[in-house]
């Protein structure tokens, strides 16, 4: 299964719908992704596939300053799931995958 790709995802936390998007590549076998929202850009880690279930880490600085732990199935060119950072309620997480537009190239 493939998860590479530009998501647009949306998290619904307790203090409102959060924007972001997310950047996934395999270069070698080995995910790497970047996370843009907020005016910031930070890595994600701990990156790992399994069969359709995909989770990562990462460092949000605003509004609050956490590190969420995002957990989602992917179903072709969509996801839903959870993020969870510490002890707060866990928000549910939807995206979709950007079309790739043109020819060959990204």
């Amino acid at each position: 299964m493939s998860v590479e790709g530009t998501w647009n995802l949306v998290i619904s936390t307790p203090i409102g719908r959060i924007k972001a998007v997310v950047d996934i590549r395999q270069q070698d076998g080995v995910l790497t992704g970047t996370a843009h929202g907020a005016g910031e850009e930070v890595p994600l880690g701990d990156l790992a596939l399994d069969g359709d279930r995909l989770t990562w880490t990462q460092a949000v600085a605003g509004p609050l300053r956490l590190n969420p732990a995002f957990a989602v199935t992917i179903a072709g060119d969509t996801l839903t799931g959870t993020s969870r950072a510490g002890r707060l309620p866990a928000s549910q997480v939807t995206g979709e995958r950007r079309t790739r537009l043109g020819g060959t190239g990204h």
